[in-house]
């Protein structure tokens, strides 16, 4: 198993002398532990050195992997194990982790007051989360929370969020989910509170990264039966609109569940401004049927392919309040050629102008 290294440990190293680049190459570092192995510009051990008839390198590139991965059947125990784990290099760096995303949700401006939360699965039946009544812009790791995945708190020394619950709701109906963010960014807000979900067929990237997003009709939040409307939908969505609420996305780690908090609103925030400036024009089916095959080639879930008709692709998640795809009997390809387009407006025109009245 490789070892873990902190910022501490680097800076101890430093101390005594020790060379930073004998930190193995396949060793684990904290965020901290990471931005000091940069600002020395050392490679770790046994990464420098060129395979055989190969030209001579610097770097061996390896993508970041945050995913907290734990031993089945490992989850402690004993009081004393639960205080053990709690307070391990491993999970304080977690724990910083998510101090530092609650910065950056709480920067961007999705979530104000005490708005928003946290939470990263850490055991067969233990995950982290922020506590209720704290600005997610000033959290320090000891603020945060554990519980078991019925909600019972059983680590931390402030109360955690009643809202945990619709993010355990998620874990246990997608076991992928290993991070959900909660929050209230404004345009993907918006959405949810006029009840509609951004079209397809617009943004590569948001077809890639993001896939179909859900849409979760309006249940108290906290409530049993909110955790049950969204966990039905964490199948297929990894982003949901929450109705007249906000936003919950879910990813393999924080940082990833993080990024599909940003992808959203830059989404809707620019369908709020193509909607002002003539009107959204769609690619053709066919180049989102690419995108998705991507999506699928880089692990990530998308039932569109298997339950859609490549003519209803694009015509699904056109400005709709269903949480599902409802088109119509007849398929949207089979419009006279030349009149999709100006429909597909048409259409969207007069839905928004329907609700803005």
């Amino acid at each position: 198993m490789s070892k873990l290294y902190t910022a501490k440990n680097l800076e101890a190293m430093i101390a005594q002398g020790q060379c930073l680049s004998t930190v193995p190459a396949n060793a684990k570092l904290t965020p901290m532990a990471r931005d000091i192995i940069r600002k020395h510009k050392v490679t770790p051990a046994a990464a420098s050195a060129p395979a055989a008839g190969n030209s001579p390198r610097i770097h061996s590139p390896v993508l970041p992997n945050a995913v907290f991965d734990w031993k089945p059947g490992s989850d402690p125990k004993t009081a004393a194990e639960l205080e053990t784990f709690f307070y391990s290099p491993e999970v304080q760096a977690l724990k910083e982790r998510i101090c530092g995303i609650g910065e950056r949700i709480w920067n961007k401006g999705y979530v104000d007051g005490n708005g928003g939360n946290i939470t990263v699965r850490v055991g067969d039946n233990l995950v982290l989360c922020t506590p209720t009544l704290i600005s997610k812009g000033f959290m320090t790791p000891d603020d945060i929370c554990m519980v078991d995945l019925d909600g019972n708190q059983v680590a931390g020394t402030r109360p955690r969020t009643s809202e945990v619950n619709t993010h355990l709701a998620i874990m246990k109906n997608e076991p992928n989910a290993k991070s959900c963010v909660h929050a209230h960014p404004i345009y993907a807000t918006a959405f949810a509170v006029a009840g509609v979900t951004p079209p397809s067929c617009l943004i590569p990237e948001p077809e890639v990264f993001l896939g179909e997003i859900g849409f979760a009709s309006y249940q108290t939040p906290g409530s049993p039966e909110n955790a049950s409307e969204v966990a039905k939908l964490a199948k297929k969505h990894q982003s949901i609109l929450m109705q007249n609420h906000g936003v919950i996305c879910w990813g393999k780690d924080v940082e990833d569940a993080y990024w599909k908090m940003e992808n959203t609103d830059a989404f809707c925030h620019t369908v709020t401004i193509t909607m002002q400036i003539g009107g959204p024009k769609q690619y053709s089916p066919d180049k989102l049927k690419e995108l998705i095959e991507i999506r699928q080639k880089l692990g990530m879930p998308d039932h569109r392919l298997d339950e859609l008709k490549e003519c209803e692709l694009c015509d699904a998640a056109a400005y709709t309040v269903h949480t599902t795809p409802q088109p119509s009997a007849d398929c949207a390809c089979e419009l006279p050629a030349g009149d999709v387009d100006e429909a597909l407006v048409q259409k969207i025109t007069d839905t928004i102008l329907k609700k803005l009245s």
